[in-house]
């Protein structure tokens, strides 16, 4: 005879182990799985397009910038690698760091006055009637729209020499040395008409972002400014910039980045000229590249642009940061 001296196990407590470790208990499981990856699948298409449009075409120019490759290895498919002479070359030249510098300074000037004229623009627009700022924004929005090309044709015209109509006017006004004043023929003159070009396309993009920043300003604020005696200036230097501060910020990088590349009003006011005294690194890159048919070098150049802009962001937004932790310590 047996005697039984452990108790089996129970139908509830059986059930309820099947349950923690079964196909129901899963579920829960794998639903938060999916649910913490779900941001990363929604970024990887855009991602893998970033990876397409812009990582392979920079790794094939990194490729290319350590290759002789000029129209002779062009046409026999040769590949002929020569290490860094490329860099070496551009870097132990004059005229890279000439052109370099002319970039910096075309940049900066551009940059300012663009920031100037876009925040007095944005301001104005939040002053303004309906009406009025309706009419104004769609101006704004319709010269912001206008392709570079077009816009840049437009300016041609404007600025010609024989039936331009800046010289017409100025003719008109009495300066009649100007009838026949040909702006591309010095360097100066030349990129005067390149700077009010780009600072004319760039003005919608701050002055509509400048005026969506102040539509977030709470309106109790101007008027705890008027109880406290503020004026004007002391409500916009108190009130309004604080707040405007971060999309200035923003706006300014942005800036940077995109007159720092600017290629085409450059290269299709006057090709880089005269005598190539309005070069900037785009349009130094492209000459040295495909029309001095140096394509390696021109590569080079590139790389070289990308790592330039690169350190000027990266010092633009130290100086940003500092002066957040500074503000944020006060």
């Amino acid at each position: 005879m047996t005697v039984q001296t452990e108790r089996p196990p129970s139908g509830p407590v059986d059930v309820v182990k099947r349950d923690e470790s079964g196909p129901a208990g899963a579920g829960p499981r794998a639903a938060s799985r999916l649910g913490a990856l779900t941001p990363y699948l929604l970024l990887l298409p855009a991602c893998a397009a970033t990876v397409l449009l812009l990582g392979w075409p920079l790794l094939k120019d990194v490729l290319l910038s350590f290759q002789n490759l000029n129209m002779a290895q062009l046409i026999q498919h040769v590949t002929e690698w020569n290490g860094i002479d490329n860099y070496k070359e551009v870097l132990t030249g004059e005229d890279f760091w000439r052109v370099t510098l002319r970039s910096i300074l075309f940049t900066a000037v551009n940059v300012v006055l663009t920031m100037i004229l876009g925040a007095l623009v944005g301001l104005l627009l939040a002053r303004l009637g309906k009406r009025m700022r309706v009419t104004l924004m769609l101006g704004l929005v319709l010269a912001w729209a206008m392709p570079v090309v077009a816009a840049t044709t437009v300016y041609q015209w404007l600025f010609a020499q024989r039936f331009g109509v800046v010289n017409w006017v100025l003719d008109k006004l009495g300066w009649h040395s100007m009838a026949d004043y040909s702006w591309t023929s010095s360097q100066l003159s030349t990129f005067f008409v390149v700077t009010v070009l780009i600072v004319w396309q760039s003005i919608p993009f701050v002055a509509i972002n400048l005026y969506a920043a102040t539509t977030t300003i709470p309106g109790e604020l101007y008027e705890a400014a008027a109880l406290d005696g503020a004026g004007g200036w002391k409500s916009f230097t108190t009130v309004t910039l604080p707040f405007l501060r971060p999309f200035l910020y923003a706006t300014t990088f942005l800036e940077i980045i995109w007159v720092f590349k600017a290629f085409v009003q450059v290269f299709a006011i006057n090709g880089g000229g005269p005598d190539r005294l309005t070069e900037i690194l785009p349009v130094y890159a492209y000459i040295e590249g495909v029309g001095n048919q140096h394509y390696g070098m021109g590569a080079a150049i590139a790389v070289l642009t990308i790592l330039i802009l690169l350190g000027l962001t990266a010092y633009y937004l130290r100086i940003v940061l500092k002066r957040e932790e500074e503000e944020a310590g006060l």
